[in-house]
């Protein structure tokens, strides 16, 4: 099913300001991003950068990206999802993939799935994707978000919690005992990958919709679509894509990934 992608690419962040046009293999990190969404296979055309500095638009003009301004008082990636749609005239039904401007290093086939997840169940709004969970560590870490689904493959709640909870395992649990692998729960538990794809009526409504109770006290994003009875579709992979790009040391991280790349080909 034909889908569009949208990468939000603003320049400002606290932890890396001006991070889309950090150099990487001689290119800026939004060019990279936007090869990624290219190797889906989907025109160029239904491909869009939307960034609110007029930096970041000029440099992907000159790569030759379709760019569009937006406005740079949006708190989510969500709501500028929706202006774009809004501006490029989307219809309600098309689906729309949020490809973030910082992971030069997503798979291309896990943006089409995210794509194809949505358009496969007519019931939700939202698609995304969970990888199992394989350690105790990440279990119990806050930064690695938790999802718990239904038999349909249904987001049920997402939480920086050890959801669900292993009554029995946790119970013949320490305090020492913070490097134990789980054995037999790790198939249950399910670590969120954030890459969405959302349909443009869900977009239009997701950006008029209060922030919920339990959005403000997980801090995340996600938990006000559930909140208001919007459906979201979750696709299983076996591991989560590389980690991107948040801080000075994970650019250097990337950067070394490509030279070595370059080195080996």
């Amino acid at each position: 099913m034909p889908y569009k992608i949208v990468i939000p690419a603003r320049y400002g962040s606290s932890r890396l300001p001006g991070k889309p046009l950090a150099l990487i293999d001689g290119r800026p990190m939004v060019w990279h991003v936007w090869q990624r969404a290219l190797e889906t296979g989907i025109t160029s055309a239904d491909i869009w950068i939307a960034t609110d500095d007029q930096r970041i638009y000029d440099t992907a003009m000159d790569f030759g990206a379709n760019v569009v301004m937006t406005d740079v008082n949006h708190s989510c990636g969500t709501d500028r999802l929706a202006e774009v749609a809004k501006l490029q005239g989307w219809a309600d039904n098309e689906i729309v993939v949020n490809v973030q401007g910082d992971e030069p290093l997503l798979p291309a086939h896990l943006i089409k799935l995210a794509a194809d997840t949505l358009a496969a169940d007519r019931e939700s709004g939202i698609a995304t994707l969970a990888c199992p969970i394989m350690d105790f560590e990440q279990v119990m870490a806050p930064q690695c978000v938790k999802v718990v689904t239904n038999a349909a493959g249904q987001a049920l709640y997402f939480s920086r919690a050890p959801i669900p909870w292993d009554r029995d395992t946790f119970a013949q649990l320490k305090a020492t005992d913070a490097d134990v692998a789980l054995t037999g729960a790790t198939s249950s538990w399910l670590r969120h990958i954030g890459l969405y794809a959302y349909k443009v009526s869900t977009l239009m409504s997701l950006s008029n919709l209060p922030v919920s109770p339990i959005e403000q006290l997980e801090s995340l994003e996600q938990l006000r679509a559930l909140w208001h009875g919007i459906k979201i579709a979750v696709a299983r992979v076996e591991q989560a894509p590389p980690h991107g790009v948040d801080t000075p040391e994970d650019l250097v991280r990337i950067q070394r990934h490509f030279e070595s790349e370059v080195a080996t080909a």
